[in-house]
């Protein structure tokens, strides 16, 4: 996690006498006469260049590839040679693989690209030389840059051969307090996330979070370690609990989501624990935890978005409101509780007004709100007058009349604009409103106020048919 100034590049004898004859060289050479036979170039370089080595003659016949490779064994760089000779090999591998199964591969032979062998060459051999000190530090900082010059699609793998070597030279520096092996940590969990291996991912990512609790370490951005650990963590957390859940394994689902939820806590930032709690209730509703989810998870999400205002947020305490519709729709919403789903309700009712949101099957959801807040005041109302507490029930239907009156239509099609709801209301649910209300008044003895208001519901009934 370290910026690297530009390489100042330094070439071996070969090398720079290969680099005169590429086709990027400002020396003019044709390059027809660079590729002829064995015998032609010979005949060339002895008409052309008088007084030649064997060491320059080899240079301009032999391929850049190979002359590096020369460099590295004449320089007694024997382990580079090994490991830039593996990958070679390895990448002529996956040239030809792709090859066949691809009728276009464009990547280039790595004979052909110079300055990927050059970075090779360059920082293998200071690797080496470093490894022979035992200087760890400049061991990592080498390989570690070359992770970052090959970190492009093309080639990852290249990139994961040198994380891989990172993390071992890393788990040996102890000098820095583990800062180089949190770095490696994360580089290891990035690459089995990349590659669909959330298990392993996730032990890594672990261990990132282990070695920087308690630190201030700071990677180039000035973003704290520990922070990024955490987010990886629960980042890797929550694609595993979307497998479990696809395969109904919602006890282990919940389980990492616990732990993930506790992480988001030690981390202090409310935006991340909102989502922790967030996607901790969403497994518990899957699960049939209804209460707990209600009471607990999504209680601790509406208390931190708070602190958040961005559209995202909104959208997703709006997705939750949804969640508890469904449930109240179905009836099961725990008993004896429906003036903490009157709360819920309301809040989903002022989040919706004014906004033309709709749910995934395309109904609005200040239509759900109004739906759900109505019905929800109706069984108040109900239980109130079996208790025979008839102004409080009469007070609540009144307040359900009035916000029926400001529900869009109920049709998903119909038009919606923002501002004009008592225009274009659902007069089927101003009537039930009403009637209601009418119902509690008749059992109050408020028998006028009571026909008024029936009067209204039939006429806004024969307006609906």
């Amino acid at each position: 996690m370290t910026t690297l100034p530009p390489l100042s590049m330094t070439y071996p004898k070969l090398t720079a006498l290969a680099r005169q004859k590429l086709p990027c060289s400002p020396r003019k050479i044709p390059r027809s006469q660079l590729i002829k036979e064995k015998d032609d170039i010979d005949h060339y370089l002895e008409a052309n260049f008088k007084g030649l080595s064997k060491e320059e003659v080899a240079a301009y016949r032999n391929s850049y590839k190979k002359n590096i490779c020369v460099d590295m064994l004449r320089d007694g760089y024997h382990k580079s040679f090994t490991e830039l000779f593996g990958l070679m090999e390895r990448w002529d591998a996956l040239r030809e693989a792709a090859r066949v199964r691809s009728v276009v591969w464009l990547q280039k032979p790595l004979e052909e690209q110079p300055d990927k062998l050059d970075c090779f060459y360059h920082y293998l051999t200071r690797a080496e030389a470093a490894e022979r000190k035992e200087y760890l530090e400049d061991v990592y900082n080498n390989l570690y840059a070359l992770a970052c010059y090959f970190n492009n699609s093309e080639d990852k793998w290249v990139r994961n051969h040198f994380y891989e070597r990172c993390f071992k030279v890393a788990q040996l520096i102890k000098i820095d307090g583990g800062k180089k092996e949190a770095e490696a940590c994360a580089h290891m969990g990035l690459l089995y996330e990349e590659d669909g291996q959330l298990l392993e991912a996730a032990e890594h990512y672990e261990a990132f979070h282990q070695l920087t609790q308690g630190r201030i370490w700071k990677d180039e951005a000035g973003r704290f370690l520990n922070l990024l650990a955490c987010e990886s963590l629960l980042r890797t957390y929550r694609l595993l609990s979307d497998k479990m859940l696809e395969n109904k394994e919602y006890k282990q689902a919940i389980k990492i989501l616990i732990k993930a939820s506790e992480i988001a806590k030690e981390g202090n930032d409310k935006k991340m624990e909102g989502e922790a709690s967030y996607y901790l209730g969403l497994a518990q509703l899957a699960a049939g935890e209804y209460e707990t989810a209600l009471t607990k998870s999504f209680t601790v999400f509406h208390g931190v978005s708070l602190f958040n205002s961005k559209a995202n947020m909104y959208a997703k305490v709006l997705k939750i409101r949804s969640s508890l519709w469904f449930i109240f729709m179905n009836g099961f919403y725990p008993s004896g509780q429906l003036l903490e789903a009157a709360e819920h309700y309301e809040a989903f009712h002022q989040l919706t007004q004014g906004r033309i949101w709709k749910d995934e099957t395309g109904r609005f959801l200040n239509l759900l709100a109004c739906e759900s807040l109505l019905r929800t005041y109706r069984l108040l109302s109900d239980k109130m007058l079996e208790n025979k507490e008839y102004k409080q029930a009469i007070k609540i239907l009144i307040k359900a009349s009035e916000i029926a009156k400001e529900a869009p239509l109920s049709t998903s099609n119909a038009p919606y604009p923002a501002l004009s709801f008592r225009q274009r209301n659902d007069k089927k649910m101003e009537g039930e409103a009403s009637y209601y209300l009418g119902l509690a008044q008749l059992a109050a003895g408020e028998y006028e106020t009571a026909l008024t208001y029936k009067s209204l519901n039939l006429r806004s009934s024969s307006e609906d048919r």
